[in-house]
């Protein structure tokens, strides 16, 4: 079940809870018992690494990058 993260305006508390998405909107009170809240928008971290090798270079002349790097100027 995803998690939401809320603040509460009235004490500027932050808190999570656990929710269906299609109740994602629903108002939430804080722990404190406030009602006037708001839903957070959350970022999402994504990382790691890439085994995928390098795309090739559009000039297919292989060596390096740009007109001189292939050896097409003099």
């Amino acid at each position: 079940m995803p998690r939401y993260e809320y603040r509460c305006r009235t004490c500027d508390d932050t808190f999570e809870l656990s929710r269906p998405m299609a109740e994602s909107a629903a108002p939430a009170a804080c722990p404190s018992g406030h009602d006037d809240t708001v839903k957070l928008l959350s970022a999402v971290a994504v990382g790691g690494t890439s085994s995928a090798p390098a795309p090739a270079s559009a000039g297919g002349g292989g060596g390096g990058g740009g007109c001189c790097g292939g050896g097409c100027c003099g």
